[in-house]
């Protein structure tokens, strides 16, 4: 057995069953031997491409994907979609080629260990054949413990020596403990004498709590106590059809009602939740609140820059049910924020605009929204990319659906459509869509191709304002040009379609409604180019730029 066999044997038994990337010298002997043992290659146009696929393909799976490269440039090309999985905590193993040991001559050296560093993911060398095994154990080990980017790195003359087997491959799923991580019961006593002392609880839940299926718990919880029930952005709508007190996201982009709500709490109890900067509005939104934190993690700074007073490090499901059986043990269950004014407020929170902007062949951004909510099933599962146009959708999609955003995740533009086509892989093909802004996806145009070749059913919704959305905007706030923001672009349907796929640019409701439901009878590749005013200021960037709210 060669090296380069006994890497792709490694590999899958670790659980690698769809791998993305681009071949060439230094990689083609490990892919052509990963392929022979079953293994699904998805050939991308440019290496960062697959290692964004990969990256929303680890996210909906929920173990390490995978990517490949080969030596030098092949790698050098993973930059920004590696720092962006890196910020989003993803586990992946890259597979990058390297040239042969020692020659710093070759025309595709790189020192690829320097360079992980510079990226922010980490680094297994193998250095010997005898280390192959070794080598791939300790990568997704790393990845999986570390829930972060790891560069296996494999030189081409180590890759095709021989290798001697020394026994059976030990997976690294085998040597991590995978039992719940069970709360100190005092923590749990003191957490549940904060509540009981609390008149208005906020509940904050993340992915953690997401990831954990403490659903249930929540909501058990959020009875017991009048508790109001936000998400983070990374947990958007979860649990929204299960509680008239939901106020949405905490912190830029909640509502203006969710905003004055929240500023009423005097306990909030984090649920799997980080609570950064972006969740507390820098520390202003939760101006008189005590902090309870469950998580997994050691004991996290939140945005405000404080510890909270009580922090439960636990399974966010076992924590919660143990905090539920003490408070359930006291007296009646408190009305907190259950009220009937507190339910009409969020109610009409959520209503249309009075009227929308009108400008000929341009929809306004928000009824462009509305329109994708009602006309897309939930069972279809969205994507939200980066961006001003962003902002709409981030903010208006309300019904409860499979949601991810990579918003914050480096401030990237561009990956989005990446990361749908790798999720929906890894959901054994299920439809989703992405809403991502014209520059956005121009900048990745060539994977939609790779989506149509292997007919990926992904809807690309382009929020397409002819230009830089955010730049355009912040230039006009800062009394700069904004016009220097502004890139014309052809219709991207016919574009889609010449690419091989389905595409339409739609310039009113009606034409959107048609485009979509096209899509939803017959799910594949298909981009809606929906042209949008410029004239249309998200409330995010009205509060950041001017101090407005509405």
């Amino acid at each position: 057995m060669k090296v380069y066999e006994a890497l792709a044997e490694a590999f899958v038994k670790e659980g690698a069953s769809d791998v993305f990337g681009m071949m060439g010298d230094a990689n083609m002997h490990w892919m052509n031997a990963l392929h022979e043992r079953g293994v699904n290659l998805y050939e991308v146009r440019h290496e960062g491409s697959g290692l964004g696929m990969a990256d929303g393909w680890a996210r909906t799976a929920g173990r390490p994907g995978v990517v490949t490269t080969t030596s030098g440039p092949g790698t050098a090309q993973l930059a920004t979609s590696m720092i962006v999985a890196a910020r989003a905590r993803t586990p992946l193993v890259a597979f990058c080629g390297e040239t042969p040991v020692g020659d710093e001559t070759a025309v595709q050296y790189l020192d690829q260990r320097r360079f992980a560093a510079a990226i922010e993911c980490g680094f297994v060398h193998v250095s010997r054949p005898d280390l192959a095994e070794e080598a791939v154990q300790q990568a997704f080990y790393l990845a999986r413990t570390e829930s972060r980017p790891i560069m296996l790195s494999a030189p081409i003359d180590v890759q095709v020596k021989e290798y001697e087997e020394v026994g059976p491959y030990v997976p690294s799923t085998d040597l991590i403990d995978t039992a719940r991580l069970l709360p100190d019961p005092g923590r749990v006593e003191q957490a549940a004498e904060i509540v009981r002392a609390a008149k208005r609880v906020v509940v904050i839940a993340g992915r953690g709590a997401r990831a954990s299926e403490s659903g249930e718990e929540l909501l058990r919880f959020q009875r017991r106590t009048g508790a109001l029930l936000a998400t983070t952005l990374q947990a958007k709508n979860w649990l929204c059809d299960a509680t008239e007190f939901h106020v949405g996201i905490s912190g830029l982009y909640g509502n203006k009602v969710a905003m004055e709500l929240l500023q009423e709490a005097d306990c909030v109890i984090a649920v799997g939740a980080s609570l950064n900067h972006y969740t507390t509005e820098h520390g202003l939104l939760f101006p008189d609140a005590t902090y309870v934190q469950i998580d997994s993690a050691q004991n996290v700074v939140m945005g405000n820059g404080r510890a909270a007073e009580c922090y439960v490090r636990a399974d966010a499901r076992t924590a919660l049910a143990e905090l539920n059986r003490v408070l359930e043990q006291g007296g009646p269950a408190a009305e907190g924020f259950h009220t009937d004014d507190v339910r009409r407020r969020l109610a009409d929170a959520l209503a249309e605009p009075s009227g929308y902007e009108t400008e000929p062949g341009r929809l306004d951004p928000r009824e462009a929204i509305r329109v994708l909510d009602a006309a897309l099933p939930r069972e279809i599962g969205l994507v939200l990319g980066s961006g001003h146009q962003t902002d709409f959708g981030t903010m208006l999609f309300q019904r409860s659906r499979e949601v991810l955003s990579n918003y914050g995740m480096f401030g990237a533009i561009g990956q989005a459509p990446l990361l749908t086509i790798g999720s929906i892989v890894a959901d054994g093909g299920r439809p989703a869509f992405v809403v991502e802004g014209d520059a956005s996806f121009l900048m990745h145009l060539s994977e939609f191709e790779t989506a149509c070749r292997y007919n990926i059913p992904v809807l690309v919704v382009v929020m397409n304002d002819e230009g830089l959305g955010a730049e355009f905007h912040k230039a006009k706030a800062k009394g700069l040009d904004p016009e220097l923001a502004v890139i014309p672009n052809p219709d991207l349907g016919p574009v889609a379609i010449a690419l091989g796929g389905a595409g339409a640019t739609v310039r009113s409701t009606d034409e959107l409604v048609a485009a979509l439901a096209d899509f939803v009878r017959d799910p594949r590749p298909m981009v809606v180019d929906v042209r949008i005013t410029r004239n249309v200021l998200s409330v995010p960037y009205r509060r950041l730029q001017y101090g407005e709210d509405v």
